[in-house]
Formats: C-alpha cells, structure tokens, sequence
C-alpha cells in the first residue's frame, strides 16, 4: 500500500507540471535568436523527448543541467551527435566530462550548425522578376563551452556553463550606397543548474537556467539568445516494486518557460536492460512540429572504455523527420 501511495504521488506532480499547458497558448515568437542552442544534441536526451533536466549524466546533462555532470562514475565521458533536421539543417555536437572527485567535474562542449544552402537575392529592375541571385550565402553558428559542477552535500549539487556564441547569416549589399554588410553576431552566455536528492529512493529534482546573455544585434533590432528556465524530477519506477540490479526504468518530467513562448511540458522515460539495450520514449506538448520521439541506446565494455551508441527519431509532422545518431564512451 506504502508503494501505491508514493506511486500516486509521483503522478500527482506530473499532473501538477502539466496543468498549466492547458492554458490559452500565448506565443511569444520573434524575440531570441540563435535557435540551434535550443535542440536537443544528443541521441539519448532527443529519444527521451527532451526531458533531461534531472536523467542526464556527465557529457550528455552538459545541454541540459550542468549539475548532473556529476553523475558518472567514470573518470572520463564523452560523445559526438549528428542531427539530421529539417529543411536541409544539420547539427554537430561533441562533449567531454571530466569527473576530479572531491574537487567537482568540469565538461567541454561544442556545436556546429550549418543552415544548408541559401541563396542570396537583391533588387533588379532589369530583370523580368525584379530580383537577382548573389550566390550562395555563408549561414550557420556555433558554441563552444566549459562547464564546471560541485556537489556542495551528499544531496545538493550545483553547476554552471560559460559559452561563446556565434551566427553568420551572410553578407549582402545595400540598395543605397552599395555597401556589403557582413550579418554576425557573436557574445557570451551562461547556463545554471542544480540538483537535490531528498532521500526517497532514486527521486530527485532539480532546475537549470539556460542561455542567460545580454543583447545581441545585428543592424538595428536588438535580440537575446532562447533564454529557458526548467524544473523537473526524475525517478527509477522499478525502485517502487523493489528495484532491480539488472532493470531500470526511467521516468523524467520537465516544466519549461521559454523566453520565446508559453510554457512547455517534456514527459520521456528509459528502459535499460543490463546496461547493454536501452529503449526510450518522449513527448513535448505545446509544440508546433514536434511532439513524440522514440529511440534505443547500445553499450559495450572493450578494453576498459564502456562504448555507447545512441539514435532518436522525432516525426516533424509537415517537415520530414528528424534524425540523430551519437557515438561515445566512458573510462
């Protein structure tokens, strides 16, 4: 009876967390930039729907929660992804965790996104469209990071990131006077997070603050970067029915208040079988393109390194599906 209780429990704050989705929806579009420091860049956190602020660890919780770069027992944890997105976008990912014992973890990340083939036009009065291409234009961006987390008390862990963000969306010229003007912008933002183990079991909760920066700007419109607050808990269920040595089975819910739109909702679960096979489900709410996401996770011990590999598929509803792959290890 003691574990129905605290099963209803759970549920009851994950109802909690949903319950304001149900409001009106106020979009609150056009205010941040650099969108690609909000995707998700890794394999296992897309395959959980993007619920990840308290069931990352090491390198894959570092675009997520800094926190949780606490929790991997090896010395060293890494990985590189590959996101396949739509309209002919692609991200690179890569991130490397360092745990120091006593002395805290301290994580290195980078991004790359590359916006694909964009072709430049300017005003023509001859031509019969009135309008000229220019070429090609150079668009993408990028992020490099370091992270550093502490766990302050046995139940209590605190982290931060730094990052340098960039985005080049080309050049052009303009009409009146001809001069070229190269679109970039670039500055620095930080994360923070936090985490807080209250004894019952494997539950925890936490929250993390991502993509805090000043203004950025481009030629006269001033903009922040996606600036997103989450609160979220995560516990393994089967520790409800006596746990198991071999099983788990992963359940997080994120409560998100984007600077750029009303408040989401992530649900994503994890079934691990042996520390080999892990199959994962999500779900976003409050999305105009995505909602459910699947995907599976493999791991293998050689040599002493523990080596991982992770996809996730998100239907993208009118756009096609969004694909990741991720490679890694720990030792």
């Amino acid at each position: 009876m003691k574990k129905i209780v605290r099963f209803s429990i759970l549920i009851l704050l994950a109802i909690g967390f949903i319950r304001p989705v149900q409001a009106k929806v106020i979009k609150k579009v056009a205010q941040t930039g650099l969108q690609f420091l909000k995707i998700d860049m890794s394999g296992r956190s897309a395959g959980m729907g993007g619920a990840f602020t308290m069931a990352g660890h090491g390198a894959d919780a570092i675009f997520h929660n800094p926190a949780s770069l606490t929790q991997t027992e090896a010395q060293y944890d890494f990985f590189a992804t590959r996101t396949e997105w739509i309209a002919g976008v692609s991200y690179n990912a890569g991130a490397l965790a360092i745990n120091m014992g006593n002395y805290g973890s301290v994580g290195l990340h980078f991004i790359s996104a590359d916006y694909g083939e964009v072709i430049g036009t300017m005003v023509d009065p001859q031509s019969a469209t009135g309008f000229k291409e220019t070429g090609s234009l150079n668009a993408g961006g990028y992020a490099v990071g370091i992270s550093y987390a502490r766990a302050l008390t046995d139940k209590f862990t605190v982290g931060g990131t730094i990052k340098y963000a960039a985005e080049q969306l080309g050049s052009n010229v303009l009409e009146t006077g001809g001069t070229r003007m190269d679109n970039k912008v670039s500055g620095l933002a930080y994360d923070f997070g936090s985490e807080f183990y209250p004894g019952f079991k494997s539950f925890r909760l936490g929250m993390s603050i991502r993509n805090f920066s000043p203004q950025f700007k481009y030629e006269e419109t001033a903009f922040e970067l996606p600036l997103t607050f989450r609160v979220g808990f995560a516990m393994d269920l089967l520790d409800l029915v006596g746990g198991s040595s071999t099983q788990s089975l992963v359940l997080d819910v994120d409560a998100l208040h984007p600077r750029d739109y009303t408040e989401r909702i992530h649900v994503g679960a994890e079934y691990s079988f042996h520390d080999l096979l892990a199959l994962r489900a999500g779900y976003k709410t409050n999305y105009d393109v995505e909602s459910l996401s699947m995907g599976f996770g493999l791991h293998y011990a050689i040599g002493g390194i523990n080596l991982k590999l992770d996809y996730a598929y998100s239907p993208m509803q009118v756009f096609n599906s969004a694909q990741r792959i991720t490679i890694g290890g720990s030792f």
